[in-house]
């Protein structure tokens, strides 16, 4: 088998905050994503949400694993693709899709096969992947960077100007419950998603691309009370609970992918914490 999965339980916040840094790293981070050859998945228990990447230098069919007990991995999911490497075809029951850098393929629930493939393996697709429990099925459709919704936030005076590439959201594409964009920092800002803010209705994932060498990000998580960090490299994933903060900062500019499912689709539902009451 060419994929690849691992199972993370969810934690309450009072538990977390008994965590030293190797636990905290050990229950939130997803640093296995990228590697060539492979698919790897991780299972989370906050909203059965899926978080993963393959990276094909042969096709790559993406398998149903265990916990799914489905005969295919989309009998009752949904998912979303973003490439971030060189250029790429996603096949899904016999129809292609191309992918260059930063376009985003969502594929619904229903669909029986789907292969991953590199235009040239010496500079192959590094595809990243969320996935979703699903009702009901949506059509297949591609979003290229350039048809994302744009919104720019923040400023170079709050080190925090950027750029928020909506992909997977209503008004482009008809999802169950999946929401995937992508937020470019400018040069000379390094802070994301601050004002902080938590969405007890939705649980979310970030993966942090971009990073220069030799750089990282600090991502913050926690109760806004009671925050908690992570230090963070290219390509590493971190899984953020219903209950956490989701912020960051780097030691350059980056990009990260954001990913989120739960109770709702509204993107602008989230409890904003004072950046002078964090703790």
């Amino acid at each position: 088998m060419s994929t690849h999965y691992e199972s993370r339980y969810a934690s309450s916040p009072d538990a977390v905050k008994k965590y030293d840094t190797q636990q905290l790293r050990d229950e939130f981070l997803i640093d296995n994503l990228m590697e060539l050859g492979k698919i790897n998945l991780t299972y989370s228990h906050y909203d059965r949400y899926i978080a993963g990447s393959a990276v094909p230098i042969e096709p790559l069919t993406l398998e149903s694993i265990d916990p799914l007990k489905a005969d295919y991995f989309l009998e009752r999911r949904e998912i979303g693709i973003i490439n971030v490497g060189g250029n790429g075809t996603v096949e899904v029951d016999g129809a292609i899709y191309e992918l260059g850098l930063k376009d985003a393929l969502y594929i619904g629930s229903g669909n029986k096969e789907v292969i991953f493939k590199s235009d040239d393996v010496n500079t192959p697709a590094k595809y990243y992947l969320n996935a979703a429990p699903a009702h009901k099925s949506y059509p297949i459709k591609k979003v290229s960077k350039a048809e994302a919704n744009k919104i720019e936030l923040g400023s170079l005076e709050t080190a925090n100007h950027r750029t928020v590439n909506q992909m997977i959201i209503g008004g482009i594409v008809t999802t169950c419950q999946l929401q995937m964009g992508m937020t470019e920092l400018k040069t000379g800002s390094v802070w994301n998603t601050m004002p902080a803010h938590v969405h007890d209705r939705r649980m979310e994932v970030y993966f942090y691309i971009d990073i220069p060498q030799d750089q990282a990000v600090c991502h913050f998580m926690g109760q806004p009370q009671e925050t908690r960090h992570i230090w963070m490299q290219n390509f590493e994933a971190v899984i953020s609970p219903p209950w956490s903060i989701h912020s960051g900062a780097g030691t350059s500019n980056y990009t990260f992918i954001w990913g989120m499912a739960g109770e709702n689709l509204d993107y602008n539902d989230m409890d904003v914490a004072k950046i002078t009451e964090l703790r």
